[in-house]
């Protein structure tokens, strides 16, 4: 029954219209090609494969790690420091580049690997008549001219002419997006990437690889080049104002020095040192990390990143665009409601083609009345499909032959009818199969009394009429209406009627049929799709629904989804150039592959962050244009190598997951952010107030640098790790445009930066005062300052979790006892240029040193007793969550579509 549709279908790359090969090939003779000219062609033409993207080299991947703006600006101060001869300095940048370089090279080849073993799940073969004989050859060695056989279950492996079709509908939902078969007849062509559902056929290859229907989709991918993300796009910013900062502020510094007699070479170090200061140069490496945490913990959630920096992407998502068929739906056909004459429509419910199911009227679970079973019974003998229960290699029941008649097979199992039981009783005597033009299948049955049992089921339209039918015109206007009701929400309507005759009947001319009634058929939405798009709502993220389904299907698929409501705005690809759509847009139907692309470039010109989710081949060129792009395992591979994220178990809620996954990991960045660059406001305003109030030089370039390592290094690579604040996917996104310094980060970071210097440099006016060895203070509370602060600035742990970042507290303890052995150890002192302190003066500076992370903690901790007597549904009120309170447009429009 693949095709008595309901509605018009839409085919690209296949049927008449499609394009011509450059070179006419004449009809495959029966004996097929001889092997010599196969192998001629395809030394000429090359394989019949889709060209996989150049993988990228070592040497590649290590250029693009290096590239980074601030790891450019890192191996630039180590080219200062080596002309200076200050190799130390120069040996600890260096090593932070290779740590990074290092990381971020490994994680890349791991997702390659990964995505690599996904591609080898599939082996295509095909059937191929070559010198007479029947061959089964690895589908890459088809050539054009060769004659294909295709069966039930087969992919079509490279654009066919076919010449002989039987009872032939193919799955085109990986090139459409539909998931309804569609008949084809010899004559027509069948595209490449398409699957054998019902019948079968030969045809001759007349494209194959990139001239292929495949091919030419793959090469739209191909021309498609992936944007920077949002991540890369703001650090890139990021370091260049730094950058730029920091070269002026230390060519102060320089000047002041120079001018205050110091020698040049001194201060022409001390202002390298400040500048690798006021860098955060752990930043690639906390980044990495976090990534790579990130990744790990998808990983275990079934979810392979192709790309690091995706993980991050999905947090910065505001739309997120997916297609209907196999994504936000099961993939496969059932039965989701039944009418029978004078009766309300029932509804049935059930998983794939699982028996297990219940039928439903008025809302209540019934066992099936007679007249249901009786309807069940009919779809079930005119019917070619099984369904097979689940095996060790197939975990799911399994439907064989079409997919619509397989549903009618699970319906009636799920009707209280054992399938091959009630076939067995009521065995098929004579037949006439479904016929494209009178758009029905009629089947004849013994019955036990010796008496013939006539089923037909087809198109309402041509069913419903005499003389077919027997039956007064009420009922039939009765069904006539459900009917239409019914595909107006989107599902595939059949009619069915019997009777029942003495004497053996011509199946081709039935006439006098009862009408039994309607089956009402679609793709069902998955389980979790609802509560999924409600997920989504809740986190500020517009769902968009991308199909190549006829507008009234699309509406309807929407509006049990939450997407859309009459009224609302729905695009429509015949229509025109769907990219211009209403900004409010959640749902586009009949859209083309190249459709696609304009939707994600015009949400993307509105200034979203788009992430795409599709399976087919026909889903690839937008996955590529999207900011991320989201493959199901399960889909083509096409669509796997043009993606940034897999999903290996095709679960969306995984992507659920994984923005939550993404916005922790901008919110460690942004939290190492405040830190480290506050450290670095501190030190620059401690060396350029210092000689204000009599601290000539407050501190020298080893102790800077040593400062730095200890503070930037393992804490601040550990702050990477923080676990999620609680909330995470209950507050908006952040705006496109805000900066990786926006919603208030640039003023926190220069008040903490101002807290750790205030106190720094109170402690060294008061050591000056005493006459104690202000220099070594000034070092001492300064380091030891920033590490309060990290962990001040820590994650707030949702309660009720049991993840811990142990890694943070035991580095700050690491550090800050490295940073007082700077003043006690003599080896240390001689390197660093510091005095010895005592017991009472060491006290003195760590009780200093813990002052700005004790106000920061308390001014948390009265933002969230405010947040609380204020009664504010904000989650993150009162924490140091680096996007609390922030809001960007994109939020805002969620909120409004929502």
């Amino acid at each position: 029954m693949g095709g008595d549709d309901m509605e018009d279908d839409v085919v690209i790359n296949g049927g008449p219209a499609a394009a011509t090969t450059p070179t006419e090939i004449s009809p495959a003779p029966a004996t097929g090609l001889g092997s010599a000219e196969a192998a001629a062609r395809l030394r000429a033409d090359g394989p019949n494969t889709v060209a996989a993207p150049r993988k990228r080299g070592l040497a590649g991947r290590v250029f693009r790690q290096l590239t980074d703006p601030l790891v450019a600006l890192l191996l630039a101060a180590a080219v200062v420091t080596t002309l200076l001869r200050d190799y130390p300095d120069t040996a600890v940048i260096v090593l932070v580049v290779l740590i990074n370089t290092a990381i971020g090279v490994v994680q890349e080849v791991r997702a390659d690997r990964a995505v690599a073993a996904l591609d080898r799940l599939a082996a295509p073969t095909a059937r191929v008549v070559r010198d007479g004989r029947d061959l089964v050859l690895p589908a890459a060695d088809l050539v054009r001219g060769d004659l294909v056989r295709l069966e039930a279950g087969d992919v079509v492996p490279a654009d066919l002419d076919l010449t002989d079709a039987v009872r032939l509908s193919l799955d085109e939902s990986a090139l459409t997006g539909e998931s309804v078969p569609v008949a084809r007849v010899a004559g027509e062509e069948a595209s490449a990437g398409t699957v054998v559902t019902t019948g079968r056929a030969t045809g001759t290859v007349v494209r194959t690889g990139a001239a292929s229907a495949l091919g030419r989709i793959s090469a739209l991918v191909a021309a498609t080049r992936p944007a920077p993300t949002p991540l890369q796009r703001r650090l890139s910013s990021l370091g260049r104002v730094l950058g730029l900062t920091a070269v002026v502020l230390s060519g102060l510094v320089f000047a002041i020095g120079v001018l205050d007699g110091r020698p040049v070479t001194q201060m022409a170090v001390t202002a390298v040192s400040l500048v690798v200061a006021a860098v955060p140069e752990s930043l690639p490496a906390v980044v990495t990390l976090a990534l790579a945490l990130g990744a790990r913990r998808m990983a275990g959630s079934r979810a392979i990143p192709r790309r690091l920096h995706a993980v991050e992407t999905l947090g910065s998502v505001t739309v997120i665009a997916s297609d209907k068929t196999g994504t936000l739906t099961e993939g496969r056909m059932a039965v989701q409601y039944a009418v029978v004459p004078g009766r309300d429509r029932y509804a049935v419910t059930g998983t794939g083609y699982a028996p297990d199911g219940e039928v439903h009227h008025r809302g209540e679970p019934v066992s099936a009345p007679e007249e249901l079973r009786a309807l069940a019974r009919a779809g079930l003998l005119c019917n070619d499909a099984t369904v097979t229960p689940p095996t060790d290699e197939r975990p799911e029941w399994t439907a064989i032959g079409d997919p619509l008649e397989a549903a009618l097979v699970t319906f009636g199992a799920r009707c209280g009818l054992d399938p091959d039981t009630t076939r067995e009783a009521w065995p098929r005597v004579a037949e006439a199969p479904f016929d494209q033009d009178l758009r029905r299948m009629t089947t004849v049955h013994r019955r036990c009394d010796g008496r013939y049992l006539v089923v037909c089921k087809g198109a309402p339209e041509n069913l419903l009429a005499a003389p077919l039918v027997d039956a007064d015109a009420g009922e039939l206007a009765e069904l006539t209406g459900a009917a239409h009701r019914l595909a107006t929400e989107g599902l595939r309507v059949l009619a069915v009627a019997s009777a029942v005759v003495d004497t053996l009947p011509d199946p081709a001319r039935p006439a006098g049929l009862r009408p039994l009634g309607l089956v009402a058929v679609g793709d069902p939405l998955r389980a979790a799709a609802p509560g999924i798009a409600a997920g989504f709502e809740e986190a500020g993220i517009r769902l968009v629904l991308i199909t190549g389904d006829h507008p009234a299907t699309a509406a309807a698929i929407g509006g049990r989804l939450g997407l859309w409501r009459d009224g609302d705005p729905l695009a429509n690809g015949d229509d025109g150039d769907p990219g211009r759509a209403h900004p409010e847009t959640r749902v586009y139907a009949r859209t083309q592959p190249e459709q696609k692309l304009d939707i994600i470039a015009g949400l993307q010109t509105q200034g979203h962050v788009v992430a795409m989710t599709g399976d087919g081949v026909n889903d690839a060129p937008a996955l590529r244009r999207a900011d991320i792009g989201v493959a199901m395992g399960g889909g083509t591979e096409v669509a796997r190598q043009a993606s940034d994220l897999v999903l290996v178990d095709d679960d969306l809620t995984t992507v659920a997951t994984a923005i939550g996954e993404g916005r922790r990991i901008y919110d460690n960045i942004r939290r190492f952010l405040r830190y480290a660059l506050a450290g670095g406001v501190a030190e620059i305003a401690v060396m350029l107030l210092g000689p204000l109030f009599g601290l000539p030089v407050p501190l020298l370039p080893a102790q800077i640098l040593w400062i730095n390592l200890l503070t930037h290094g393992v804490p601040g690579v550990a702050l990477g790790a923080e676990p999620a604040e609680p909330g995470t996917l209950r507050r908006p996104p952040r705006s496109p445009q805000e900066s990786v310094l926006g919603g208030g980060l640039g003023r926190d970071v220069l008040l903490t930066g101002g807290l750790i210097a205030a106190a720094t440099l109170g402690a060294g006016v008061w050591a000056a005062a005493a006459d104690r060895p202000w220099q070594s203070v000034v070092f001492v509370v300064l380091g030891l300052a920033q590490l309060g602060v990290a962990l001040a600035v820590r994650a707030t742990r949702t309660p009720g979790s049991r993840e811990r970042n142990l890694a943070l507290p035991v580095a700050v303890a690491v550090s800050a006892v490295l940073q007082v052995a700077g003043v006690l150890l003599p080896p240390l002192r001689e390197l660093l240029g510091t005095s010895p302190l005592g017991a009472l003066d060491l006290l003195a500076c760590a009780a200093i040193g813990v002052l700005p992370g004790l106000v920061l903690r308390l001014t948390r901790r009265f933002r969230g007793s405010n947040a609380s007597r204020t009664g504010t549904d904000d989650p993150n009120a009162g924490t140091d969550d680096p996007n609390a309170g922030t809001a960007g447009p994109a939020g805002s429009a969620a909120g409004r579509a929502g």
